[in-house]
């Protein structure tokens, strides 16, 4: 879609995550690579990003980390998205469908 990928929204990087991660358990690096394949390039997560975000969203119960064998026999850290996490992804939806109506609606004015 664009040659130039961009830095994600402030604030959407959390909600793509969770949202990336209700189809299947993922590590960083997959996480990354499936929301930059899903915007057909239009974003690309950064891994000093990614991984803080990962982190806060483990200790907020949204995701939970395991250690496992990576395709490659790696060790890599693999996420699950939690109920907590599908309720936050829930209301960050909502919240996020709210301001983008509200700023389509300013546009359009």
């Amino acid at each position: 879609m664009r040659d130039d990928p961009t830095e994600l929204v402030q604030g959407t990087l959390e909600m793509l995550v969770l949202k990336t991660l209700t189809l299947m358990p993922m590590h960083g690096y997959g996480i990354a690579t499936r929301i930059e394949q899903i915007s057909d390039g239009a974003f690309r997560v950064n891994p000093g990003s990614l991984l803080p975000a990962l982190s806060r969203m483990e200790r907020a119960g949204h995701v939970k980390g395991d250690w496992k064998a990576t395709e490659n026999n790696r060790r890599g850290r693999y996420y699950t998205i939690t109920e907590k996490g599908r309720k936050a992804l829930k209301n960050e939806t909502a919240t996020w469908d709210r301001q983008t109506a509200a700023i389509y609606k300013i546009l359009e004015a």
